[in-house]
């Protein structure tokens, strides 16, 4: 049987098989989320170049290939989570042309050990963003008054990120479809996300407030913007909100221009500290884990935890009665 270029069933002309085979690629292209795909294409055609440069055939790749690629990457600064990201982008795309992928061949032991270093050399210490608690959010709020449209959105962004503990691809893609608006402040509902990848749904409350006031700004950035539809947050240019959303990477500007604009080092923050904010507040005002996980969505509790744990680091200190 010639198998057909993505993986999936005979090539050919048979076109008894052309419904089916169009349906199993819709599945197919769904078992990953569009963010992951989108990376997925960059890293591949990151790998391909590499390859051509250096005469080298990428499909199907030998581990001892891919462990020289990994370690270039390695060396220009890439992180080991975006090494990781790499090598599953690889696989992905042997996996789709019907290839064994590179850690499944007999020759991926080198390709293993190289991991294990580049991995052993870096720490495994997860490096995370300053979390905009309560308190950064608010010094931020006071730093961008609104006085014009963008500075508006950028409020309405920044309050309403943290309140819902958004990952910043979610804040930049919210529509306007998934807020209700409720007595006490607003629910937000998401359909397939990173935790819940077969779509059954969730829905999250944003309160009111009475410091912050994330719904209230929300409102406000909707209002003067004059949106009533599609995406939530959107670009400002020439003093209008243009139609398309805003990308997730403006998500992490407005957050590093609202903290250098409050007296921080923006380089501390990214789009992260909105969600590590929310989380580090919860945490530090006595939530439970449980409470945390109903706004975070977090699919697991480990990561809850050691949000908890240094929210109570001097909490109880054993050392507070004779230090």
């Amino acid at each position: 049987m010639i198998i057909d270029p993505n993986g999936i069933g005979p090539a050919g002309r048979d076109t008894s098989l052309a419904a089916p085979l169009a349906q199993a690629r819709a599945y197919a292209r769904a078992s990953r989320a569009p963010a992951t795909r989108l990376a997925y294409r960059r890293d591949w055609a990151a790998f391909t170049a590499w390859c051509h440069d250096r005469d080298q055939g990428a499909l199907p790749a030998d581990p001892r290939l891919v462990a020289l690629f990994l370690a270039h990457e390695a060396a220009r600064g890439l992180r080991p989570s975006s090494i990781g990201r790499l090598l599953a982008a690889i696989a992905f795309a042997h996996r789709q042309a019907g290839c064994v992928p590179p850690q499944a061949q007999p020759q991926a032991g080198v390709l293993a050990e190289v991991i294990a270093g580049i991995r052993r050399q870096a720490g495994t210490a997860p490096r995370r963003k300053q979390a905009a608690d309560d308190r950064v959010l608010q010094a931020m709020l006071a730093a961008l008054p609104a006085t014009n449209l963008k500075a508006i959105r950028d409020r309405a962004l920044l309050a309403f990120g943290m309140a819902g503990a958004f990952r910043r691809s979610e804040l930049a893609g919210l529509r306007c479809d998934q807020l209700d608006r409720t007595p006490e402040g607003m629910t937000v509902r998401f359909g397939a996300t990173k935790t819940d990848p077969e779509g059954r749904g969730v829905c999250i409350a944003i309160p009111e407030g009475r410091r912050i006031r994330p719904v209230a700004l929300l409102e406000a950035w909707l209002e003067a913007a004059g949106i009533t539809d599609g995406a939530v947050f959107r670009d400002v240019v020439r003093g209008q909100a243009s139609a398309g959303p805003i990308s997730d990477r403006t998500v992490a500007r407005v957050v590093q221009r609202a903290a250098q604009a409050a007296g921080y080092d923006p380089a501390r923050f990214g789009g992260h500290s909105l969600r590590a904010g929310f989380l580090t507040s919860g945490a530090r005002a006595g939530a439970s884990l449980f409470r945390l996980k109903d706004v975070s969505r977090h699919r697991s509790t480990d990561v809850l935890a050691a949000y908890v744990r240094e929210a109570g680091l001097f909490t109880d200190h054993a050392g507070e009665t004779f230090l």
